[in-house]
């Protein structure tokens, strides 16, 4: 006996994959780039506030110059999501991740390391839907 699912399952299911897959893309390419970006210009926040002061004590430089730097990261990242969505996904969920330990670490914006958390599991959906698509047709 064969568990295989009909052709319009099947199709069914790779549709709403599909369009999850091309969202998720979409986001995890655009918001890292917007946000790196925005370190430059500051129109969104001063990122300076986020930046625990345990990590700045450690970091060659400003915090001005740390948040420069992680821009360019973030910019790096949406890139290598939109080119290589495997690989830029777990980069951004790393780096989200480290975005998480930073917060709680400075024991302020729990709010914001949520809502990073929610993002790094997004971003992982992201790595499996792209590794999905990377295995050869059965």
């Amino acid at each position: 006996m064969t568990t295989d699912t009909t052709a319009a399952e099947r199709t069914s299911t790779g549709v709403g994959a599909d369009r999850a897959f091309l969202l998720l893309r979409t986001v995890f390419t655009i918001a890292p780039i917007a946000f790196g970006l925005d370190k430059f210009a500051e129109w969104l926040t001063d990122w300076e506030q986020y930046l625990a002061p345990w990590v700045n004590d450690i970091l060659p430089g400003s915090a001005h110059q740390a948040m420069l730097t992680v821009g360019v990261i973030e910019v790096v990242a949406g890139i290598a999501v939109a080119v290589v969505p495997r690989y830029g996904a777990l980069l951004v969920a790393g780096w989200l991740a480290g975005i998480i330990v930073n917060l709680v670490t400075m024991g302020e914006y729990y709010d914001v390391a949520l809502r990073d958390f929610g993002l790094l599991v997004g971003a992982l959906a992201l790595a499996a839907l792209a590794f999905d698509r990377a295995k050869p047709a059965a």
